[in-house]
């Protein structure tokens, strides 16, 4: 399978991976072949990309670091938490515990834990979806410093909680269409104090979890908000999910503005490094990210054309290869898997909207 943009999808591409709203509705179930009326349909609901079956992904299996049906209820959570009256004076911790503690065993029953992250949101549901985004990646993050136990739960409940603070802010500037003004911009600032006030009084919640929505948009250099803190002064866990929230946010489609790759968005943190971001937490997070997603077209420097099959852990930039088309576009009648940390004499020079 491979994610596609819905308007590179030709009628009569098969879906890969059911479609379901944060309501339960299935959008599309997976295995029906893609129609204009259901392009339509996908569209009507914000829906940007899909996964699809074809003769070019063929046996092409995109990993879960989390099960599919966990993110889904996380996201459900989320959505009924954040949209309920009572949110803006407590929440039930003991319902966020349950879903990290799913999140956390689901992400320990990996193999090898990469973040392939493949999930299919619509535009409206980003906060959502981010939150839970957000919470599995900086889950990875603290896995990779060595946190366990309650130390990584409360990483946990923190990060998927982290932007709490947004059900205070009126819904006409968090989804303004177009720049804010400073005033706005201003009043967008005040999530971090909001969820924190919110976090600090729900019982059950630790203060680590109030911690990261008050300082997850610090930065190392003191140039963050709400109190331009610098250094160890940010709380670690504030600075784990400040990599992850970045990385979500720049990997997502906005209202405003589209998304950026992977590599590319893993290439800004990695060249801001010690000046914005915990240096450790960077080093830990590349190690632990997909550079290229299993499943993303890739031309080669050979001007070949391919798809990403596997991840190398050793080798982010290196991974397998299945090569379909030659340097002029033409579909190979034989394709080929290239491993680039074993053949050097090829590279990654530009990704394939395939």
């Amino acid at each position: 399978m491979r994610r596609v943009s819905l308007d590179k999808v030709r009628a009569g591409a098969i879906l890969a991976k059911t479609i379901m709203s944060l309501d339960g509705k299935v959008l599309l179930a997976a295995g029906m072949e893609i129609t204009e009326e259901y392009k339509r349909k996908l569209q009507a609901n914000r829906i940007s990309e899909i996964y699809i079956e074809d003769e070019i992904s063929k046996d092409i299996q995109v990993p879960e670091v989390v099960r599919e049906e966990i993110v889904y209820e996380a996201k459900q959570m989320v959505k009924a938490m954040m949209t309920k009256p009572s949110v803006k004076t407590s929440i039930d911790g003991r319902k966020v515990m349950e879903i990290v503690d799913k999140i956390i065993s689901s992400i320990l029953a990996n193999k090898d834990i990469i973040a392939n992250l493949c999930d299919i949101r619509s535009v409206d549901d980003y906060t959502f979806s981010h939150s839970v985004n957000v919470c599995i990646l900086s889950l990875i993050i603290g896995i990779g410093l060595g946190y366990s136990g309650d130390r990584l739960r409360e990483l946990g409940v923190g990060s998927i909680l982290h932007d709490i603070g947004k059900v205070m802010v009126p819904n006409d500037i968090l989804k303004k269409p177009y720049q804010l003004t400073s005033e706005e911009f201003e009043e967008i600032k005040k999530h971090t104090y909001y969820g924190y006030e919110i976090l600090k009084n729900t019982s059950g919640i630790s203060m680590t979890a109030s911690y990261i929505a008050l300082e997850h948009h610090e930065r190392i250099d003191g140039s963050g908000y709400p109190y331009q803190l610098k250094d160890d002064n940010i709380h670690k866990a504030a600075r784990i999910v400040a990599v992850s929230d970045v990385y979500d946010a720049l990997t997502s489609d906005r209202i405003y503005r589209k998304k950026l790759m992977p590599h590319e968005v893993i290439d800004y943190i990695t060249s801001l490094g010690s000046h914005h971001f915990d240096q450790e937490v960077v080093d830990v997070f590349i190690r632990f990210i997909a550079y290229y997603p299993v499943g993303m077209g890739v031309i080669l420097n050979t001007g070949e054309r391919g798809i990403v099959k596997e991840y190398n852990k050793k080798y982010p930039v290196r991974p397998v290869v299945r090569v379909v088309a030659d340097a002029a576009g033409n579909m190979l009648s034989k394709q080929k898997d290239v491993d680039l940390s074993s053949e050097l004499k090829y590279r990654i020079v530009e990704i394939w909207d395939v």
